[in-house]
């Protein structure tokens, strides 16, 4: 059995998620040696919980360690390039979790500056991916991009169902929301380089891209790619009448990034695909997919799924069991995913990853849908910013 050491850069919700995911894989023995963390307590709590053995002070020392073949970034994605680049350099394979890099300028300066803002984003954003990729290519080391939405089982399922059908892909519309992030590091452009697009967005986004590639290699050998965009962004919680309000029940702190987005992505077969992004929707998170084709309808409820649904009239009822993600109340009737992580798709994710170091071949979700993603968001940004159809390079 092939053996592959990993060393998590992170401690926080997503790595945990990887942590507890990578504990699933079967047919490869992963060994979690070494995590990472900005705060030496979170690390040690982290490592002492996932039973991992050593906690380095940094990054760097981590990167040091010549036993560990595969490093998973688990960071703030102002920090992804720097640390990817570096990684590669050490000659470790590296997972990033979503989204690959961005661009962390402030809005503020000049009028000319402010106006300039969302082409100086997507070129430097662009610009930034590439040299990850590049650092990857140079170094012979893979490069994993963390899309759970790619490997969740209803979607795998859907591609079965796309191949068999034949039909052709005709509309998209996918959404993930919830009642908004509460990690500091998500709600100003200089660390997260977006907003709700970004964080939220870049699932559906990059699930819609994932099944028209997908359909064109099986109908014609290489895949439909995105031409356009149109897009709106808006600060909603900024809203004068709910900033009155009393009680607030989805997150209302944020600094300068967006936080309901639309984005409608045209491909080059004509056909369209519309995505939500919100962090003002109550009720828990939202991953909903659904695929309309010239003969099939095909509908991917990862979360909310009614596979259990329970009912408490009083939320300490179920005060000690987890029911599910950005629920605001245990009290009522909510659904509760039996395995939550299984359902989105991060055990299979990493099932994956570690098949393909074991078995040298690139992942299913690769760094070409990284680079993909943050094409579309950040030509969705110039235009929401600039109220324009924004066509894509040529590919």
């Amino acid at each position: 059995m092939k053996k592959i050491i990993v060393g998590i850069i992170g401690s926080g919700f997503s790595a945990s998620l990887h942590a507890e995911a990578f504990q699933k894989v079967y047919g490869v023995e992963v060994i979690l040696k070494a995590v990472a963390g900005n705060s030496m307590e979170k690390a040690e709590a982290f490592a002492h919980k996932h039973h991992i053995p050593i906690v380095y002070s940094t990054y760097r020392e981590l990167l040091e360690d010549k036993e560990i073949d595969v490093v998973d970034l688990c960071v703030p994605n102002v920090m992804h390039a720097q640390i990817a680049i570096e990684a590669a350099q050490a000659g470790k394979h590296i997972i990033c979790e979503k989204p690959i890099t961005g661009f962390f300028g402030s809005r503020e300066g000049t009028d000319d500056q402010k106006n300039q803002y969302s082409r100086v984003a997507l070129e430097e954003a662009l610009a930034s991916t590439d040299a990850i990729l590049e650092a990857v290519k140079q170094n012979k080391v893979k490069f994993m991009y963390a899309e759970n939405w790619i490997y969740a089982p209803s979607v795998i399922k859907a591609k079965r169902l796309l191949e068999a059908g034949s039909g052709t892909i005709l509309d998209i519309r996918a959404e993930e929301s919830h009642s908004g992030s509460h990690a500091k590091a998500s709600k100003r452009l200089e660390t997260a380089g977006g907003g709700s697009l970004l964080i939220l967005g870049s699932h559906p986004i990059a699930a819609a891209i994932h099944l028209k590639n997908f359909e064109g290699r099986i109908k014609g050998g290489k895949p439909i790619r995105v031409q356009s965009v149109v897009a709106d962004t808006s600060s909603i919680t900024e809203t004068p009448s709910f900033q009155a309000e009393d009680k607030h029940w989805v997150v209302t702190d944020w600094v300068n990034v967006e936080t309901w987005a639309s984005i409608i992505m045209t491909f080059t077969d004509g056909t369209k695909a519309v995505i939500f992004a919100s962090f003002a929707v109550l009720g828990g998170i939202r991953n909903v997919l659904d695929i309309y084709t010239s003969n099939s309808v095909i509908k991917c409820n990862m979360t909310p799924n009614d596979g259990c649904m329970i009912y408490a009239p009083h939320p300490d009822i179920f005060e000690q069991e987890y029911i599910a993600e950005k629920l605001e109340t245990k009290a009522g009737w909510n659904y509760t995913t039996p395995d939550e992580d299984w359902i989105r798709g991060y055990p299979q994710e990493m099932q994956d990853f570690m098949e393909s170091i074991a078995e040298d071949r690139e992942p299913v979700s690769d760094g070409q849908l990284a680079r993909d993603v943050i094409e579309v968001i950040y030509s969705a940004y110039v235009s929401a910013q600039t109220g324009t159809r924004v066509e894509l390079a040529a590919q």
